[in-house]
């Protein structure tokens, strides 16, 4: 028989690790469970682990193929019935083979959340955990409902956020565009008049034309190059763990948008939480996935602490306050929670509070950015006119003395 190894958690989220011999793949995750062991991966030895393939699917596919499952499963519709009619109508042709292939792999004996283990890209840490609670607890029907309702809440949060960053960005490249038209094409048809006064220039005509000389010669590919160079830097430096912390830090220091991102964080931190553990996973398990799906490194780091402390004997709510970085209501309302045996519903009601408070600042934010971005359109056009004119004012003002 081949050997098999494998990786699972006990209930209170410990991890552990080994080899077991048995006939196939499900007589490992059966023995693992009659163990009390939640499993994670169970891999053949001699065979190539990791997914399958690296398809990625929208998220507006997942979250209609997740309400839709839940509405089928409800209506007590058989899993693997409800994967080939998904598997048929979907739209995208990538996620209908994905489907049918999780639909195979239930059908050969395999969990769901195994099945969907195998698809990383698609399924990530939080879908396959909350799947997989749904399963142990018979009640996969209405974890798939609350995990619609997450994948619908988190991407209504990303919508709020582009918008909030898609009108300033469009809008300074337009500045830049503009600026960058006049220097290039207008400033050297002035430099050349100029060139015939017999007199000095002042001293923002000469930045002025210095800047246009380059712009307009072999020194503008060495910026360009300079400025290549910078990104992928910084994207290199933001692979690495102190890079990501330390970019992640200093964007929570930003003025205006480092408030928002911190609400984003608290409010994902606050949703995930809250989802994972009404679903019935377990708080260390919950505290590791969302850890992995906090999308800030300072967060993530913070998560990581608390988790450790919980396991050692504390509750959630003083490591959280020890750190800084929530606020005090925040981990006051979580203390409750714990002590209540409501900590879901604390946790619910403080996503709630801060969605509605990062719409309010997005808002105040677009309100905001408006005003300043015609304003700095009007200095640096402004600055380039004022500059242009200048020697002619100049020169004007020496014929009439």
């Amino acid at each position: 028989m081949p050997t098999f190894t494998y990786v699972a958690r006990t209930r209170d989220g410990q991890k552990k690790s080994g080899t077991l011999t048995a006939e196939n793949r499900q007589a490992v995750v059966r023995s693992l469970q009659s163990q009390g062991l939640i499993t994670d991966n169970v891999q053949e030895r001699g065979k190539a682990a990791g997914p399958k393939r690296g398809t990625k699917v929208k998220a507006a596919e997942i979250l209609v193929f997740t309400r839709q499952l839940s509405t089928i499963v409800n209506a007590g519709l058989p899993l693997l019935q409800g994967l080939d009619i998904l598997a048929e109508q979907t739209e995208d042709p990538r996620f209908s083979r994905v489907l049918a292939e999780i639909g195979q792999d239930v059908e050969g004996g395999e969990s769901f959340s195994d099945a969907l283990k195998k698809h990383p890209r698609i399924f990530g840490d939080l879908y396959v955990s909350m799947v997989r609670a749904g399963e142990a607890s018979g009640n996969l029907d209405n974890v798939l409902l609350q995990l619609a309702d997450y994948l619908e809440s988190m991407e209504e949060l990303k919508r709020r956020i582009r918008a909030a960053m898609t009108y300033p960005v469009v809008a300074f490249a337009m500045i830049l565009l503009i600026a960058a038209g006049l220097i290039i094409w207008v400033v050297p048809q002035f430099a050349e008049i100029f060139s015939s006064f017999d007199a000095e220039l002042p001293a923002p005509t000469k930045l002025l034309i210095f800047i246009s000389d380059i712009l307009r010669s072999w020194k503008m590919l060495l910026v360009i190059a300079g400025a290549v160079a910078a990104v992928m830097g910084l994207r290199m430096y933001g692979r690495t763990e102190a890079g990501r912390y330390n970019i992640d830090k200093n964007m929570l220091k930003l003025p205006v948008f480092g408030k928002m991102l911190r609400k984003v964080a608290i409010s994902r931190f606050a949703r995930t939480l809250s989802t994972l553990t009404r679903s019935g996973v377990p708080i260390l398990g919950a505290l590791e996935i969302v850890e992995r799906t906090a999308g800030n490194e300072v967060f993530a780091r913070v998560v990581r602490k608390a988790g450790d402390a919980v396991r050692g004997g504390e509750t959630l709510a003083d490591p959280l306050a020890r750190s800084g970085e929530f606020p005090s209501m925040v981990t006051r309302m979580i203390g409750v929670g714990e002590k209540t045996g409501a900590l879901e519903q604390m946790l619910g009601k403080i996503s709630d509070f801060y969605d509605s408070e990062v719409k309010a600042a997005v808002d105040a934010l677009t309100s905001l950015i408006e005003p300043i971005l015609i304003l700095m359109m009007g200095i640096v056009v402004g600055g380039i006119v004022i500059a242009l004119f200048m020697p002619i004012l100049q020169l004007s003002s020496l014929v009439q003395g």
